[in-house]
Protein backbone atom coordinates (compact mmCIF):
# COMPACT_ATOMS: atom_id res chain seq x y z
CA UNK A 1 0.00 0.00 0.00
CA UNK A 2 1.37 3.41 -0.92
CA UNK A 3 -0.07 6.52 0.74
CA UNK A 4 1.02 9.99 -0.71
CA UNK A 5 0.58 13.35 1.42
CA UNK A 6 -0.35 16.50 -0.31
CA UNK A 7 2.69 18.54 1.30
CA UNK A 8 5.55 17.52 3.53
CA UNK A 9 3.36 19.22 6.66
CA UNK A 10 1.98 15.89 6.93
CA UNK A 11 5.00 13.89 8.08
CA UNK A 12 5.97 17.03 9.87
CA UNK A 13 2.90 16.75 11.87
CA UNK A 14 3.43 12.89 12.21
CA UNK A 15 7.10 13.47 13.94
CA UNK A 16 5.75 16.02 16.20
CA UNK A 17 2.71 13.75 17.35
CA UNK A 18 5.41 11.15 18.25
CA UNK A 19 7.95 13.14 19.82
CA UNK A 20 4.79 14.27 22.07
CA UNK A 21 4.09 10.75 22.73
CA UNK A 22 7.52 9.69 23.34
CA UNK A 23 8.81 12.22 25.44
CA UNK A 24 5.82 14.28 26.80
CA UNK A 25 5.14 17.66 26.31
CA UNK A 26 7.70 18.97 28.07
CA UNK A 27 10.21 19.61 25.11
CA UNK A 28 7.33 22.07 24.17
CA UNK A 29 8.02 24.37 27.10
CA UNK A 30 11.82 24.42 26.63
CA UNK A 31 11.44 26.99 24.53
CA UNK A 32 9.67 29.26 27.09
CA UNK A 33 11.74 32.03 29.16
CA UNK A 34 12.49 30.36 32.24
CA UNK A 35 9.54 31.67 35.08
CA UNK A 36 11.14 32.06 38.23
CA UNK A 37 9.46 30.60 40.94
CA UNK A 38 10.68 31.98 44.46
CA UNK A 39 10.64 35.94 43.87
CA UNK A 40 12.62 38.44 45.52
CA UNK A 41 10.69 41.80 46.16
CA UNK A 42 10.40 43.98 43.04
CA UNK A 43 10.21 48.23 43.48
CA UNK A 44 10.41 50.50 41.02
CA UNK A 45 9.90 54.64 40.91
CA UNK A 46 8.24 55.66 37.82
CA UNK A 47 5.45 57.91 35.86
CA UNK A 48 2.29 57.02 34.60
CA UNK A 49 3.45 58.15 31.10
CA UNK A 50 6.94 56.82 31.28
CA UNK A 51 7.43 54.69 28.27
CA UNK A 52 10.42 52.99 29.65
CA UNK A 53 8.72 52.60 32.93
CA UNK A 54 5.78 50.49 31.08
CA UNK A 55 8.50 48.57 29.18
CA UNK A 56 10.37 47.60 32.29
CA UNK A 57 7.12 46.12 33.74
CA UNK A 58 6.42 44.26 30.81
CA UNK A 59 10.02 42.98 30.87
CA UNK A 60 9.65 41.70 34.71
CA UNK A 61 6.16 40.56 33.95
CA UNK A 62 7.15 38.35 31.37
CA UNK A 63 9.84 36.87 33.77
CA UNK A 64 6.64 35.95 36.18
CA UNK A 65 7.01 38.96 38.59
CA UNK A 66 3.46 38.85 39.54
CA UNK A 67 3.24 42.02 42.28
CA UNK A 68 5.79 45.01 41.45
CA UNK A 69 5.65 47.84 44.45
CA UNK A 70 5.24 50.32 42.16
CA UNK A 71 6.45 54.65 43.44
CA UNK A 72 4.96 56.95 41.17
CA UNK A 73 6.96 59.86 41.48
CA UNK A 74 4.28 61.62 39.55
CA UNK A 75 1.44 61.32 42.31
CA UNK A 76 3.76 62.19 44.79
CA UNK A 77 7.08 64.92 44.23
CA UNK A 78 8.98 64.65 47.23
CA UNK A 79 9.68 60.35 46.23
CA UNK A 80 11.74 61.92 43.31
CA UNK A 81 13.83 63.46 46.36
CA UNK A 82 13.89 60.37 48.12
CA UNK A 83 14.61 57.95 44.60
CA UNK A 84 17.39 60.58 43.97
CA UNK A 85 19.18 60.52 47.15
CA UNK A 86 19.00 56.33 47.29
CA UNK A 87 19.73 56.22 43.60
CA UNK A 88 22.17 59.18 42.78
CA UNK A 89 19.63 59.50 39.64
CA UNK A 90 16.21 61.56 39.08
CA UNK A 91 15.69 59.41 35.75
CA UNK A 92 12.58 56.99 36.00
CA UNK A 93 12.66 54.10 36.19
CA UNK A 94 14.49 53.20 38.55
CA UNK A 95 14.17 49.42 39.78
CA UNK A 96 15.43 47.58 42.85
CA UNK A 97 14.82 43.62 43.00
CA UNK A 98 15.85 42.90 46.84
CA UNK A 99 18.03 44.69 48.19
CA UNK A 100 19.61 45.75 44.74
CA UNK A 101 19.76 48.63 42.71
CA UNK A 102 19.40 47.96 39.22
CA UNK A 103 18.97 50.81 37.92
CA UNK A 104 16.46 51.96 34.61
CA UNK A 105 15.35 50.27 31.52
CA UNK A 106 18.58 50.13 30.21
CA UNK A 107 20.48 48.60 33.09
CA UNK A 108 17.83 45.99 33.38
CA UNK A 109 17.50 44.90 29.64
CA UNK A 110 21.46 44.31 29.72
CA UNK A 111 21.11 42.67 32.86
CA UNK A 112 18.64 40.20 31.74
CA UNK A 113 21.11 40.22 28.16
CA UNK A 114 24.18 39.18 29.96
CA UNK A 115 21.76 36.09 31.82
CA UNK A 116 21.81 38.04 35.36
CA UNK A 117 18.44 39.04 35.87
CA UNK A 118 16.87 35.37 36.71
CA UNK A 119 18.84 34.38 39.05
CA UNK A 120 18.61 38.01 40.79
CA UNK A 121 14.46 37.88 40.73
CA UNK A 122 15.28 34.56 42.22
CA UNK A 123 17.43 35.53 44.80
CA UNK A 124 21.04 33.37 43.86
Amino acid sequence: MKFQAASGTFFIRIAVAASVFLFGASWATAQQPERVKAMQIVKMYSTGTCPYCIRAKQILKSKGVDQIEEVRVDLDPSQRNVMAEITGRRTVPQIFIGGTHVGGHDDLVALDARGGLDPLLAGR
